[in-house]
């Protein structure tokens, strides 16, 4: 029998940190298993310093990042793009992850051309369409065109089935995430150099607050809040450091350089390959963040993280304990950090919380799931 034909399409670094441990799983399985890898590029320079950090080389490159682009120039461009990737190709499954553009834009492809599709991360809701936005309706949209739905919790799950999902094709899995955290570290620990490539130098004397953000929906106001928020928190707290590697976007480097650029103890950094990330994520005292990987990510570090969002999708880290929702402005943002440097029970309690999102084995269970399918 010939080895099935597997195709992963992403786009952007966090996909790619979260599809990396699952097609490195599959690729020890040649026999059974032929894959290949498509990136549309939705982030260009991100997304090339994972494939690297893993090892992954893409089989269809699409580069389709371009300056000012927005969501019809990339959702159309994919669209066109995988058409001729899928008609030469012809998998016999086509795995994507989450809820980004290409994400959803994939998908659609990939039902055109009338092959399964496996959606890795499925089942996370905020039941908002536009929070987070374009991501909410991202994966809703792909839960209704995905054959497959691995999730990574019971929660997910239940959020699947509400939608009338068959129960028979949606697998509770844990997040990949984790995964490649764990290998991630592991690659740090025999190559302390990973340190050199940070433009901060980490003083054990002192703590530092890693920041994290950009979310489209703070763009204008949120991100003004946000900044003014830190720049209170910086001036009232001299003797902790603020480091905050920023997002290229330019709706993130105009209100965070014009807000917070010349305050002594906040160190504006650029942004950092994931491997160095991880570094200085596992090194710092609070994650303030809005993004979504993170609130996985951080808890198995035993990092108490601060979301900056009016709403999440990772409900299961809400009920932990492990992460706090504190909406963004600025009093809210202030009180939340000021509680979690001047109480330590508070800051205990949340950096022992369990993490609800696995072990670092979801990958090995996709792959056994997989072959027990077909």
């Amino acid at each position: 029998m010939s080895a099935k034909k597997f195709l992963f399409i992403f786009g952007t670094r966090p996909e790619a940190i979260k599809m990396a441990p699952i097609i490195k799983e599959f690729q020890k399985d040649q026999e059974n298993f032929s894959v290949k890898v498509c990136v549309t590029a939705q982030h260009r320079e991100m997304l090339d310093q994972v494939l690297k950090l893993f090892n992954i080389e893409p089989d269809f490159d699409l580069n389709l990042m371009k300056t000012n682009q927005d969501l019809y120039d990339i959702t159309s461009n994919i669209l066109i793009g995988l058409k001729g990737v899928l008609a030469n190709y012809r998998p016999d499954l086509v795995f994507v992850h989450g809820d980004t553009t290409t994400t959803f834009t994939a998908s659609l492809a990939v039902f055109y051309s009338q092959i399964p599709v496996a959606h890795i991360e499925a089942g996370l809701r905020t039941n908002d369409i536009y929070a987070p936005f374009p991501e909410e309706m991202n994966r809703q949209l792909t839960s209704k065109i995905a054959k497959y739905h691995f999730a990574p919790t019971v929660m997910a799950k239940k959020n699947l089935l509400e939608e009338k999902v068959d129960e028979k094709y949606i697998f509770v899995v844990g997040n990949s995430v984790i995964d490649a955290l764990f290998l991630t570290l592991r690659k740090i620990e025999k190559n302390k150099k990973v340190i050199d490539n940070i433009c901060y130098k980490i003083d054990n004397n002192r703590k530092f607050i890693l920041v994290t953000g950009h979310r489209r929906e703070n763009f204008g106001e949120g991100f003004l809040n946000i900044c003014s928020a830190i720049k209170n928190i910086a001036l009232k707290y001299k003797s902790i450091d603020i480091v905050y590697p920023v997002h290229l976007n330019p709706n993130v480097q105009k209100p965070v350089t014009e807000i917070l650029d010349g305050i002594n103890n906040v160190h504006l950094i650029k942004p950092l390959d994931y491997e160095p990330f991880i570094y200085l994520m596992s090194k710092s005292y609070i994650i303030l963040t809005d993004s979504g990987g993170i609130q996985e990510e951080a808890p198995s570090l035993g990092k108490p993280v601060l979301v900056m969002r009016n709403k999440t999708e990772r409900l299961e880290a809400l009920e932990s304990g492990t992460v706090k929702l504190i909406g963004t402005s600025p009093e809210s943002i202030i009180k939340e950090v000021s509680k979690l440097i001047e109480d330590k029970r508070e800051y205990l309690r949340i950096s022992k919380a369990y993490n609800p999102y696995g072990d670092g084995k979801t990958s090995q269970r996709i792959v056994e799931i997989i072959r027990r399918l077909n």
